[in-house]
């Protein structure tokens, strides 16, 4: 069994934390292409309620936050019961202060199919499904799929899995069913995820707090190195103030 040093578990229980503290924009259901008149609610996701996230919105109509005639704010949600065309554009949450999170682009077709796939970047290594839906039939009809404009593959129950995808699956995605019509398009795309980890942490900590964090990662640690003298260091400070209220909190739960 993998165990993970005390400090370490400390470190990624304060990321786990920090990172909590920003909102994520989530779409229920999980899609992010829609046919005409279906409905759709979008909820800002986050831990502290007092920064005042509310959904906003970038289409055709302009700018604007969740409210009439388009959406129905609800708290931390926004619903929107008969979705048009024009509804396609790109939503994120946004707080009072003027935070953002990442935005989701959704698409309205007028159209009878649409491609069911990943609302947020997939990772390098997951599976990923892709799924050709029709608004009147069963969704297991035989369906085409193309990247960036060529035939993969055809599936005859309407839905294709990416195994293990690395960056060259990366790309614009169609599907086809024949005698009911062609989806609209969509890019996925594809994140290396220790990359992504990587850059957040530059942003938000110490180039020390870097260095530690791959110290719990890779087990390097030796009791003689500079990192070890670093990860206690950084560990001792992260059980003060507030952040020491928020790994005991999360450890007697």
């Amino acid at each position: 069994m993998r165990v993970t040093p005390l400090p370490c578990l400390l470190w990624l229980a304060f990321l786990h934390y920090s990172t909590n503290q920003q909102a994520a924009l989530t779409v229920s259901p999980s899609r992010s292409q829609f046919f005409k008149g279906n409905s759709v609610s979008l909820s800002c996701e986050e831990n502290n309620s007092s920064a005042g996230w509310t959904v906003w919105r970038n289409t055709t109509r302009g700018q604007s936050e969740c409210k009439g005639p388009w959406g129905k704010p609800d708290g931390l949600r926004c619903y929107m019961t008969s979705l048009f065309p024009d509804d396609s554009g790109v939503y994120w949450c946004s707080s009072r202060e003027g935070a953002a999170s990442s935005s989701i682009q959704l698409t309205v077709t007028g159209g009878s199919v649409i491609l069911q796939s990943p609302v947020l970047p997939v990772m390098e290594g997951d599976d990923v499904t892709l799924s050709c839906l029709t608004k009147t039939t069963p969704s297991n009809l035989p369906a085409a799929f193309y990247k960036d404009g060529s035939l993969i593959r055809t599936e005859p129950k309407g839905h294709m899995t990416l195994h293990h995808v690395t960056s060259s699956d990366e790309g614009l995605y169609r599907c086809n069913i024949r005698g009911h019509g062609e989806s609209p398009s969509r890019w996925i795309s594809v994140e290396d995820g220790m990359e992504t980890f990587s850059q957040f942490l530059r942003t938000e900590f110490r180039e020390e707090d870097i260095k530690f964090w791959s110290v719990c990662e890779y087990r390097t640690t030796d009791p003689g190195t500079e990192l070890l003298s670093k990860a206690r260091s950084i560990s001792t400070a992260l059980m003060e103030a507030e952040a020491s209220k928020q790994i005991i909190s999360m450890g007697s739960k």
